[in-house]
């Protein structure tokens, strides 16, 4: 039995959660840091999805970022500085992992409302979410390669491929580019883009309260047997993967060159 939102972490104003009939909604409230996801902020999400599982009032969740700069950045950088050990890099890929399973598997219809930025963990949040919606300036994207020099888990690469396929994934990763709004709904990663926040807001609500009146038990049903589908790999399969980025050289050169806002010099080790 998963527990109830009186039994989750205290709320942090970093992450809001608020109820509107049988809609709910998270917010991710960093706007001064483009939404960048601490890791409280990452626990009370997954403690909100798994609560609903029990909330039959639920019916449809919107995920959304404050402001109109960022859906998300990813995990605030500042957090890796403490990565010593190849059980910090393990850890915090099981950490998000657990995180990402638990939206994933929500049982309620999720939808990711993207204005701006959503890169790394937000993107990785945002393919976790049964429907993505975003406005005219909506970019998306893991500029991990030029960036930090870390990975995605096998499972997040497998859920990527389930949208948009092996080949874009490689070109979206070895680039590092941000894919902009009309090529994200070309290739799948949004079903449909609307021109601002303002709009994405109204749309948001319209189409979560278009959901919240259809049959619950179809819609569960149709959910859980595309996860299955999905379903790729199991965690262990790729510790070595990520041991080799986490681990390395680069990628503490990575880390310091985003906080000290430089170029890096990469060496493959």
């Amino acid at each position: 039995m998963s527990a109830s939102l009186a039994e989750a972490p205290a709320p942090t104003a970093d992450l809001l959660y608020e109820r509107d009939g049988d809609i709910a909604r998270i917010t991710f409230n960093r706007p001064q840091a483009r939404n960048a996801l601490t890791f409280a902020m990452y626990e009370r999400m997954a403690e909100i999805c798994a609560a609903l599982n029990d909330d039959p009032a639920i019916k449809v969740l919107v995920i959304t970022g404050a402001g109109d700069k960022a859906f998300a950045a990813g995990t605030d950088i500042s957090q890796f500085r403490a990565f010593n050990s190849p059980e910090d890099a393990i850890g915090y890929e099981n950490r998000i992992e657990r995180v990402l399973d638990v939206i994933e598997q929500c049982r309620v219809p999720t939808i990711a409302a993207i204005a701006g930025a959503c890169t790394g963990g937000g993107a990785a949040i945002a393919s976790c979410c049964d429907i993505r919606i975003g406005t005219a300036w909506t970019r998306i994207g893991f500029p991990i390669a030029r960036t930090l020099g870390n990975c995605l888990s096998m499972k997040n690469i497998g859920r990527l491929i389930g949208l948009i396929g092996p080949a874009r994934v490689k070109d979206l990763i070895f680039t590092a580019r941000l894919v902009g709004a009309e090529e994200a709904l070309a290739v799948g990663l949004l079903s449909e883009v609307v021109a601002d926040a303002d709009a994405l807001a109204t749309r948001a609500d319209e189409l979560a309260r278009t959901i919240a009146g259809h049959a619950p038990l179809t819609l569960r049903a149709t959910k859980e047997a595309v996860r299955r589908l999905g379903q790729r790999s199991s965690a262990e399969e790729d510790e070595d993967l990520i041991l080799m980025c986490y681990m390395s050289a680069d990628f503490r050169e990575g880390m310091d060159a985003f906080l000290n806002k430089r170029p890096p010099e990469w060496r493959g080790a």
